[in-house]
């Protein structure tokens, strides 16, 4: 199974090309179980999404669900997340809302380029492109660089993305403890996991890959990754276990 993969906080770790973090370690421990390999590959987020839409991986991982990653994939939801609004300004009165955001015209929004949580996040990107307060980056760790270096800006995704991406690195480590998360009303809780390629794989191979990748056992084993990976007030604001609501 070929699984292009790019940076996502501890949920997928690339350091000098080598390929770590939950899903890596799940994928692995899955490996060879009912004839299924799977074959990591380093690659931008932009470039990942690209892979999976034109039929040349296997795997999208992780995901959350959209409409449009439907029209490519099977979803297999294996936990609950959510994005939220992220800033270091603590002064400032809280985000409730898109409306709330594309109001605040002085106010940039820097985003990965490729992360996609759904209509409404698109419908929010494409207006605040039209007021050109948009910034994209390649990957969490540079909009954490941006941030850094620009106090006033904010950002949108799940916490546990930014959280993973900085906690490590010391040119921005020194923001987790700082940073404040504000929900967005149209950004609620949502299923989170992998997409199975529609287009590159026979029906039997899907049929097999959805099977083990169901199996309750692997649910669970994730949830506990992340609870390894991440403080239980980071958890709170953006991932859930599969089964709550």
């Amino acid at each position: 199974m070929q699984v292009p993969m790019s940076s996502t906080g501890q949920s997928v770790i690339i350091s000098d090309g080598e390929i770590s973090g939950i899903y890596p370690e799940l994928l692995r421990s899955l490996g060879g179980k009912d004839g299924c390999e799977f074959v990591l590959t380093p690659v931008p987020r932009a470039r990942q999404e690209l892979l999976f839409e034109t039929g040349k991986a296997d795997l999208l991982v992780p995901a959350t669900k959209t409409q449009r990653r439907d029209e490519h994939g099977i979803f297999v939801p294996l936990t609950r997340s959510r994005a939220t609004l992220i800033s270091l300004d603590g002064k400032r009165a809280p985000f409730k809302s898109a409306y709330d955001l594309i109001e605040r015209k002085d106010v940039r929004v820097v985003l990965v380029r490729g992360f996609d949580y759904g209509v409404a996040y698109q419908e929010l990107t494409e207006a605040l492109q039209r007021q050109n307060r948009l910034v994209l980056e390649s990957d969490p760790l540079a909009v954490a660089r941006v941030l850094k270096a620009n106090p006033g800006d904010v950002t949108i995704m799940a916490p546990v993305i930014l959280v993973g991406a900085i906690q490590d690195d010391a040119r921005v480590s020194d923001m987790v403890d700082k940073l404040r998360f504000d929900p967005i009303a149209e950004l609620p809780w949502g299923d989170n996991g992998l997409y199975i390629s529609k287009n590159s794989l026979s029906k039997e191979d899907s049929a097999t890959l959805l099977a083990l990748l169901n199996r309750p056992t692997v649910a669970s084993t994730l949830w506990k990754s992340f609870q390894t990976y991440y403080p239980a007030n980071v958890l709170k604001e953006s991932i859930r276990p599969r089964d709550s609501k």
